[in-house]
């Protein structure tokens, strides 16, 4: 992973392969943003109008990449575009930075060091840089032979050795904290992104479970797996359930972060099919190339556990990874079958690929039996979701209107765009079951909302919870933008994270 430094250095002296710039879109041109303040200078002030010769214009995402003045040790400039200019004494917002450095960083595979010289007010600013590198350098070339892409043709560059962040104070406290909770959070996430993009040959819940009981040994996190066995002797129907047409028994990974400081306990769940067919209610084809990525909500919950411990928040995080593989087989759960829950509830199964509330439910219930102050699920839960929001926000669903709130400002700050939505009671109806005390369908118009109303009947009375529907962010099936790269994202992460910050800080609830 790309290693972050801090340097008081100015750019013309130091030895790298790129100077890394910010350029604004002004309202007459593209503006060089603070922190490029000597190499404009070393263009005798003139870089603005160069850049506009260029065809430069500022906008969010753009990279003109230019010869460096003479005199400089780096050969090459790479201008980044930060979006419109702000206003006077505004500053530049963490997200504008974040995208920025995540854009120049990719775009810079292949170097070995590279120098940028973004706007840098304070802290808060290294730390979005430095996200911003680490989430923009990262690539996935796990199953790429001798380095060649999928094609087998050239070589795929590796990610960019070292980001030298200009204008930052090595010797800062909060500078040098901005760093380290920056390589922690992002080193997290793109664990994630690794464990979403491997493909569900090589990650079953078995393999999932190996592999968060190898970290949670790393971190000093305790772990819990119940397998088949323990599953069946505990009475959990939901994951068994879905888990019944595999080869691949499930799991339930119960991951256990505590601080001796913590006045407070979080709880995350997260859905983890690691592929996801739709079971007997077989999915269309064109709708299971992507299905791997149906374990975007574990990973996130596993990531930020991880991440809490490695920043030593003071604050105690259960993440509770609910992992099973739908699959179609003589042995898998029919529509029409009723399975009883770890809660002790009956569910008629009206269409087996509705299949994550049913994992998520027994979970629920396990994470309400340690009575936490509050419950944050996620999952890549719903099409209809996607409908709704589109490929890039994400829903939130919540039984406090209070603590929605609190999960959407804690995830806009982070940078992942989200939006509350709500849990209209009238579509509760709609779930009635003549045979069970609950379908796993109900309405199809509001049919996200309507997975959330189901998983609120599996959440323990008087306990705070919240419901991230992350279908369309998980995985990026575009193009590269900003620092996120085509296939798993990580989303979730930064904001469970935050939310585990906040909780520490005795600012939630």
């Amino acid at each position: 992973m790309t290693a972050l430094t801090l340097s008081t250095a100015a750019a013309p002296g130091l030895r790298a392969d790129a100077i890394v710039i910010g350029v604004a879109k002004g309202a007459e041109g593209p503006v060089v943003a603070p922190g490029a303040e000597a190499v404009d200078k070393a263009y005798d002030g003139r870089l603005a109008g160069v850049l506009d010769t260029l065809g430069a214009t500022g906008a969010e995402g753009e990279v003109t990449k230019l010869p460096a003045p003479s005199g400089f040790k780096a050969p090459l400039v790479v201008a980044v575009g930060l979006g419109a200019e702000p206003e006077k004494d505004a500053g530049y917002d963490a997200e504008a930075l974040r995208k920025a450095a995540g854009v120049a960083a990719r775009a810079l595979a292949g170097a070995r060091k590279a120098a940028f010289a973004l706007p840098v007010a304070d802290a808060g600013d290294v730390g979005a840089i430095g996200e911003g590198v680490l989430l923009g350098a990262y690539s996935f070339d796990m199953y790429k032979e001798n380095g060649k892409d999928a094609k087998g043709k050239g070589k795929s560059k590796a990610p960019l050795a070292e980001a030298a962040l200009l204008g930052a104070r090595p010797r800062d406290r909060e500078h040098k904290a901005a760093v380290v909770r920056a390589t922690a959070v992002s080193e997290e996430l793109n664990r994630a992104r690794d464990l979403i993009n491997m493909p569900p040959n090589d990650l079953d819940p078995e393999a999932f479970a190996a592999i968060a009981q190898a970290a949670a040994k790393e971190h000093g996190i305790k772990v819990q797996v119940l397998d088949v066995k323990a599953l069946e002797k505990g009475g959990y129907g939901g994951i068994l359930g879905v888990g019944a047409g595999s080869a691949a028994g499930p799991r339930l990974v119960k991951l256990s972060y505590t601080s001796a400081k913590a006045a407070k306990h979080l709880a995350f769940v997260g859905k983890g099919i690691t592929y996801d067919s739709g079971g007997i209610s077989l999915k269309p084809a064109g709708h299971n190339e992507t299905m791997k990525c149906d374990m975007s909500g574990a990973a996130a919950v596993f990531a930020a556990v991880v991440a809490a411990a490695r920043l030593g928040l003071e604050v105690n995080v259960t993440g509770w990874l609910a992992l099973a593989e739908n699959m179609p087989s003589g042995s898998a759960t029919r529509p029409g079958d009723v399975l009883r829950m770890y809660s002790g509830k009956t569910v008629e199964v009206l269409n087996t690929d509705a299949e994550g509330r049913l994992v998520l439910a027994d979970a629920l219930w396990a994470a309400s039996e340690e009575k936490p102050d509050a419950i944050v699920d996620v999952a890549t839960l719903t099409g209809a979701m996607m409908l709704a929001l589109g490929s890039r926000t994400f829903g939130i669903m919540a039984n406090d209107d209070a603590f929605r709130s609190a999960v959407h400002e804690a995830a806009e700050e982070v940078g992942e765009p989200a939006w509350p939505m709500p849990l209209p009671e009238h579509l509760r109806k709609g779930m009635d079951s003549p045979t069970a005390d609950i379908a796993n369908m109900g309405e199809r118009m509001g049919g996200g909302l309507v997975a959330g109303l189901f998983l609120r009947e599996f959440v323990g009375e008087g306990i705070t919870w919240a419901h991230l529907d992350i279908a369309g962010p998980a995985f990026n099936e575009g193009g590269p933008f900003g620092y996120t790269p085509k296939g798993g994202t990580g989303t979730a992460v930064r904001t469970l994270v935050r939310l585990a910050e906040l909780t520490a800080a005795g600012d939630l609830g």
